[in-house]
């Protein structure tokens, strides 16, 4: 009996996607095999964007399994990236042949009814520097797997840099001479440079700010933190030690940067404080800092300063903790736990998971592209000459510190947003858009409880539908392989982390995932995306200090405070919503990304209601804003 077939080939729609070589497909059912049969192509090129259809004549073959592709060069084979191949039968029925996987096609290549093609070279591991999580080996961008770098991701990422400043960051001015020099200059954040002396706005980026990981409920102050405990607070008369009790004071302590070696910057040594806080959450709900200490030690040359000292003495103490968040964020919060840690998801992920895998399937997107702009990021920004090295107070050896000490303080309860805001005692407090916007987005990508019931979710429905007990997970040796290289070259073998060395239970693979896909959007959008707005204006978030902090109170003037401040500037694809690729074919997980999809989009429009009465909108985890992966 005499069947037709109908082949439609597509193309991916990106730079260097096309092939001008011939293709071969030979289709493979449970009747047999059909001829190896040349498809047809425009003109002569398998264009980007382009669909192809044909039409191929052969006996019934029966369900389709497989079919094999084969693409020959006349002289020098060069690199396609298809999207997919369709194949419809004469009785109507569709097979899905995804692939969206770029290779050299050197070799014959198969792929199976369900699967991605899997043709691809090995990632390798390399050490970039020791006390840091391994990356990926490459040498130059040409080393990077095809299907990874974004098109113009070395433009866009250099004009993103002009746009913060970097590329200003060597630029020196001889001296600050008064507030307006700035003005002149950071034209940007109208909003901060507007709002950045206020005590109140200075204690909301604390909750809302580029950096919301530091602060935590402070239950008993720590002895090297001697605020007197019968402390009022202006007119109100609330001391310190009732409010405590009620659970309205709150610390963020910069004891990891104390005694980083700091950076010299055009011949001048630079300085990093490494401060304690105090904040008071007002009847007003604002977080209001009532204390700061700069140095870790108590002592007579370490004074704490209080918003009752005189208007510099209390302007100067708030700048160097904001320099030292700044660094702080930068490299823990920003580039460790989110662009390197998403690297070394991604070349685990490819190391050791088939395309047809599910895992690999739902984070693909989540790790795409994030090794091109690492490699560029470890070139441009923390190598010998990047500008992270040179123009920030943590810059050089203080880098390699910076980064032993935060894996070290890595754990993995702390890169879960719900365990997080547990841990640093945040459940309750007020006007906290990062707690509220990312718990919301945690429970759509994991699961949502309402009423004690599973309504909502979408890993675990996913995961659910290919592992249907404990046991099927424990015998998946790819996935097991997948874990225990994660846990060794990205946790560097520490097991006090928590992160696990192993899956036992569909329940633990689940949130596992869940903080996969977390960390490489959201957590990376609340982190990565606010930087334009809150160090557009320098003295918000100073990279660096050219003064060290204060030994004495009554000291500090305007001309004092700008001296302190740096000559140089600082620092100033898709989102979460879309599945570019179709790399589930069965209907039940195609239903789920549907309603993931449609509960993100819900998600969008809540924050852009509320966002409508704020005076300051919190947009960085609106899923709509939100990128899938660590790309910029």
């Amino acid at each position: 009996m005499k069947a037709e077939y109908q082949v439609t080939v597509y193309t991916q729609d990106m730079a260097y996607a096309g092939t001008k070589d011939d293709v071969y497909i030979t289709l493979v059912g449970k009747r047999g095999s059909s001829q190896h049969g040349k498809l047809g192509r425009n003109k002569f090129f398998f264009h980007r964007g382009d669909v192809s259809i044909d039409h191929m004549s052969h006996t019934y073959l029966g369900e389709l399994l497989l079919i094999h592709l084969e693409k020959r060069g006349l002289v020098i084979k060069d690199s396609w990236l298809p999207a997919k191949v369709e194949v419809r039968s004469s009785n109507g029925k569709l097979y899905v042949f995804p692939i969206y996987h770029w290779s050299h096609w050197d070799q014959n290549c198969s792929q199976l009814a369900p699967s991605a093609l899997y043709c691809s070279v090995l990632l390798r591991w390399a050490v970039y520097k020791e006390g840091t999580p391994l990356c990926m080996k490459a040498n130059t961008l040409m080393s990077l797997p095809l299907d990874d770098p974004q098109e113009m991701t070395v433009l866009f990422l250099l004009c993103r840099l002009a746009k913060l400043g970097l590329k200003a960051l060597s630029r020196c001015i001889d001296k600050w001479n008064s507030m307006s020099d700035i003005e002149k200059l950071f034209v940007l954040s109208d909003y901060v440079m507007k709002h950045w002396r206020e005590d109140a706005f200075f204690g909301y980026q604390f909750l809302n700010g580029v950096n919301p990981m530091m602060i935590r409920r402070c239950k008993t102050l720590p002895s090297k933190f001697p605020v007197p405990s019968n402390m009022i607070f202006g007119k109100s008369w609330l001391t310190l030690r009732t409010e405590m009790k009620k659970g309205n004071i709150y610390l963020s302590d910069y004891n990891i940067l104390d005694g980083v070696e700091t950076n010299t910057i055009n011949g001048r040594k630079q300085f990093l404080a490494a401060p304690l806080v105090l904040f008071h959450k007002n009847k007003y709900n604002e977080m209001m800092p009532i204390a700061i200490q700069l140095k870790q030690k108590p002592g007579k040359d370490n004074p704490i300063f209080f918003p009752t000292d005189s208007e510099y003495d209390w302007l100067l103490a708030k700048t160097y903790v904001k320099s030292a968040d700044f660094n702080l964020h930068e490299l823990n919060f920003h580039l460790l736990r989110t662009h390197l840690l998403a690297e070394v998801f991604a070349v685990s992920l490819q190391r050791n998971l088939p395309r047809v895998h599910p895992v690999f399937k739902l984070l693909i997107r989540h790790t795409r592209y994030t090794l091109q702009i690492n490699f560029l990021a470890r070139n441009l920004l923390i190598s010998k000459i990047g500008t992270v090295t040179l123009y920030t107070a943590s810059g050089g050896k203080g880098i390699l510190t910076l980064l032993d000490r935060s894996v070290s303080s890595m754990t993995y309860r702390s890169l879960c947003i719900p365990d997080d805001i547990a841990d640093r005692g945040l459940e309750d407090v007020p006007n906290f858009y990062y707690r509220d916007d990312g718990l919301k987005l945690w429970n759509i990508m994991h699961r949502l409880l309402f009423f004690w019931a599973l309504v909502k979710s979408f890993v675990h429905d996913i995961l659910s539908f290919y592992y249907k007990n404990d046991g099927m997970v424990q015998n998946d040796a790819e996935l097991q392989n997948w874990i225990q290289e994660i846990f060794e070259n990205g946790f560097l073998r520490r097991s006090e982390t928590g992160i696990p060395q192993k899956f036992t239970t569909v329940a633990e693979l689940v949130k596992f995932v869940t903080m996969v896909m977390f960390t490489c959007s959201a957590q990376h959008a609340a982190v990565n995306t606010g930087q334009y707005d809150l160090y557009g204006w320098m003295p918000n978030g100073p990279s660096t200090m050219q003064e060290p902090p204060p030994t004495q109170k009554g000291k500090a003037d305007e001309a004092s405070f700008l001296s302190t401040l740096p000559d140089t500037l600082g620092f100033n694809s898709n989102n979460l919503t879309c599945f570019v690729e179709d790399h589930f074919i069965e209907d039940f997980p195609n239903h789920k990304v549907t309603v993931f999809q449609r509960e993100l989009k819900k998600l969008s429009k809540e924050i852009q209601k509320r966002n409508r009465d704020l005076e300051l909108p919190y947009t960085y985890l609106d899923p709509k804003l939100v990128e899938n992966s660590v790309a910029i």
